[in-house]
């Protein structure tokens, strides 16, 4: 009894000598959260709807929340592109971002830490950086004329490239092709490179076998 009466007593003094509510004391750095990412790179997405921005240590939202930032519902961790991207998340201080171009079809680039675009959306599939690089599909397009209906006609090549965190492509991987730049007929090209460390390249041929390279990369 004595020890109820103690408790009983301890909620109804002022904590620490403030009088204030729990609810006054607590109050939200940010608030109506649906989803909180961990942390990484020093900074944690949180997502409002769709819509997603990133809080520092501190708790405060020091990007806004934003709907270009790429993330998956149902990721396919066995993806190492976008579509593997279950959060949005910051490693070596840059982030995934989305534009949809005037195709209709998305380009991929990255923000910096202040939410500022460092690497413009270019690129048909990207990876997140690691150790310093990333690797992209990039497609190099060539008005080729114009069809009986006065519409241009473009020619395309797409090559897999290993990019640095100026954007800068710094080394090809190789060609790709059998990308369809249609709406409708237009599907997510898969990356076939993964950097395995900072200066090795894994490569999936043709035949769907793993190739080690060794790109001469300058830091």
């Amino acid at each position: 009894m004595k020890r109820i009466l103690t408790i009983t007593l301890f909620a109804a003094i002022p904590f620490l000598g403030i009088s204030q509510t729990v609810e006054q004391i607590n109050k939200p750095t940010v608030a109506e959260i649906d989803e909180i990412a961990p942390f990484n790179d020093g900074l944690a997405a949180v997502r409002k709807g769709n819509q997603w921005g990133f809080i520092d240590s501190e708790g405060q939202l020091v990007i806004g929340f934003r709907d270009d930032l790429v993330w998956n519902k149902q990721p396919n961790k066995d993806n190492f592109g976008v579509e593997g991207i279950e959060v949005p998340k910051f490693n070596d201080g840059l982030c995934v971002v989305k534009e949809m171009k005037d195709d209709d079809i998305p380009r991929y680039g990255f923000i910096d830490n202040t939410g500022k675009i460092i690497i413009k959306p270019e690129f048909l599939n990207v990876s997140q950086f690691d150790n310093g690089y990333a690797i992209g599909i990039y497609e190099n397009k060539t008005l080729r004329g114009k069809n009986a209906f006065q519409l241009n006609i473009y020619d395309y090549d797409f090559t897999e490239v290993v990019i640095n965190k100026s954007g800068e492509m710094v080394w090809p991987v190789q060609e790709r092709d059998n990308i369809v730049m249609s709406k409708k007929m237009y599907k997510l090209p898969e990356l076939q490179a993964k950097m395995i460390s900072k200066y090795l390249l894994a490569v999936k041929d043709k035949n769907d076998r793993w190739k080690i390279v060794k790109p001469e990369l300058k830091d």
